[in-house]
């Protein structure tokens, strides 16, 4: 049953989310283009490793709901964390949509990854997502470690993070030669000093930026293995934050477009987010392609 627990008598999931300055600009443009090619590549990817219905499924920073309601659809058991209310609000909103008895398989909790870390003895899951979250933390390694421990044995883990590999992308595509100068400049620094790269979102948040290189040394070093990796919005990210999908017959081209582009070299490097799915060896999860 959905149950959105709103924990907030302290405020404490919300004062350490830095995604809450840029949650209004978010919300405001879920129907652009740019995040219906999002939410669709991350579905599309995610679905060649997941294992066969009913699994279980924790989404930390779950959002507005996207990616969990529609596993729930699919015939899976999700619990959603999520510390912001206002996105609480509109995944509860769009979860009552659901039929009875796929209402009855998620649970939305007031929670964050900073809270999960206190559990002594986490409860493991088949599935454990991390998608739009990494950006907006300190540092990766620490985070990944404490998703890891949730991930059981064959189980797997998706992260989806901005690309730093592909940092200047963006404003190159756009012709803004400036940006994507600092932007290069930026990478080459960071890789001076041992560091993310650094960048303000399109919604006005300064965050960091993650690579391949670096989110595989963390799994490996969390016990996970890379199973495999794709780009994000390769050749959809110089449109406007306001930009709307096409019409449905181009649209459908698109996102074919995008998906292969997503998984052929050279082109996935280029996307804008990066998507990391990494396993726990052991157990009999498998996918359901099988």
């Amino acid at each position: 049953m959905v149950a959105s627990e709103h924990d907030d008598t302290d405020g404490a999931p919300e004062r350490s989310n830095r995604f809450t300055r840029g949650r209004d600009p978010w919300l405001a443009h879920l129907g652009n283009l740019r995040n219906v090619v999002r939410q669709e590549m991350v579905s599309r990817q995610l679905a060649r490793h997941l294992p066969a219905a009913p699994a279980r499924v924790l989404d930390v920073g779950a959002g507005q709901g996207t990616q969990a309601l529609r596993l729930v659809a699919a015939g899976h058991e999700v619990t959603a964390v999520e510390p912001d209310h206002a996105m609480r609000d509109v995944f509860t909103t769009d979860a009552a949509r659901l039929r009875p008895t796929e209402r009855a398989r998620v649970s939305l909790q007031a929670s964050d990854l900073a809270t999960l870390s206190t559990e002594a003895r986490p409860a493991t899951h088949d599935v454990v997502l991390c998608h739009g979250v990494l950006m907006y933390l300190p540092e990766s390694r620490a985070a990944v470690a404490e998703l890891a421990r949730r991930v059981a044995p064959g189980g797997i883990l998706s992260i989806v993070t901005r690309n730093g590999d592909a940092l200047a992308w963006r404003p190159a595509l756009r012709h803004e030669w400036s940006a994507a100068l600092a932007l290069l400049e930026e990478v080459d620094q960071s890789r001076t000093e041992d560091r993310a790269a650094l960048y303000r979102n399109e919604i006005g948040v300064d965050a960091r930026a993650d690579t391949l290189g670096s989110l595989t040394d963390d799994c490996e070093a969390a016990g996970l293995e890379l199973t495999a990796w794709y780009g994000i919005r390769v050749a959809t990210d110089d449109v406007a934050l306001d930009e709307p999908p096409p019409d449905a017959a181009h649209l459908a081209t698109l996102l074919d477009v995008e998906e292969r582009l997503g998984s052929t070299d050279p082109y996935r490097a280029l996307g804008t987010l990066v998507h990391v799915i990494a396993s726990r060896p052991g157990g009999s999860v498998s996918p359901a392609d099988g």
